[in-house]
């Protein structure tokens, strides 16, 4: 027979266990984060001379390559390529008519497997 272990809760706030209820912690309903994006690039733009983050980012960027530090200006390239370049992507497709007609029959075919229904060829 295994003992199963108790977890605090609301209604029975004494049991001794490790993470559950605890009175009072927590944040308190309808707290608002301390620090917001919005309020920190308000703080940069204010601190910054009326720039932007991303002309602050651009010219630490530069700056970084006119002083030939390679490691940060490899973050750099890190960073623009996993957040800009995934909005650039794209990739374009032209199938000839032949192409999208074995892709039809294809389809047909397999579909015509797993429903049993013959195809017309």
């Amino acid at each position: 027979m295994t003992k199963q272990k108790q977890i605090a809760t609301k209604a029975n706030p004494e049991v001794k266990s490790h993470g559950g209820y605890r009175a009072g912690s927590g944040r308190p309903k309808g707290a608002k984060d301390a620090i917001t994006i919005g309020g920190l690039l308000d703080q940069i733009y204010a601190q910054a001379n009326g720039k932007d983050y991303e002309e602050l980012l651009v010219q630490d960027f530069l700056q970084a390559r006119l002083n030939n530090d390679g490691v940060t200006t490899l973050k750099y390239h890190n960073l623009i390529l996993s957040k800009v370049m995934n909005s650039l992507a794209k990739i374009e497709v032209n199938d000839s008519a032949d192409a999208v007609a074995a892709k039809q029959q294809a389809f047909a075919d397999a579909l015509a497997k797993l429903t049993g229904v013959t195809t017309a060829k």
